[in-house]
């Protein structure tokens, strides 16, 4: 019967990193591997990218392409069903802060965007960047308030 005091590792399993440069008895000591002399045997390294002095290959080819300006980005809404504003009380007001305090919602993003699966069961005054339809139809028939903000 084995104990958890005479548990060993598999042969092999664990070995000692390799260092190299410590004495010429471990096969990989005096100049570790580098060579002699020149560039790459001492101590400080080229630049990323640097060719040995001709033409980088970053310089050598054109430029193409553009870059999008940030006006043209696609705005991102984070979406809410109408199932989820029932976690509210009767005639409260829904808005971004609202959804955050109850964890509704992690993020804002660009707004909250309104969306109508499931049902509504109290009348809310929801204030939001955007609406669908239906969720735009379904709180107003509980005699809710949508309001679109800025």
């Amino acid at each position: 019967m084995s104990s958890l005091s005479s548990l060993q590792n598999a042969a092999g399993a664990r070995t000692d990193s390799f260092r190299k440069g410590r004495g010429r008895g471990t096969g990989n000591g005096k100049t570790a591997g580098k060579g002699t002399k020149g560039q790459g045997a001492h101590s400080h390294t080229k630049k990323n990218g640097y060719e040995g002095g001709q033409t980088p290959i970053a310089r050598r080819l054109p430029k193409f392409g553009f870059r999008k300006s940030h006006k043209n980005r696609r705005i991102v809404y984070v979406a809410v069903n109408l199932d989820k504003l029932n976690a509210f009380k009767d005639g409260s007001t829904v808005n971004a802060a609202a959804l955050r305090e109850k964890n509704i919602i992690k993020k804002e993003f660009d707004g909250v965007k309104i969306l109508g699966k499931g049902s509504l069961s109290k009348k809310l005054v929801v204030e939001a960047k955007a609406f669908s339809a239906s969720a735009k139809k379904a709180i107003e028939e509980k005699g809710g308030e949508a309001k679109v903000i800025e």
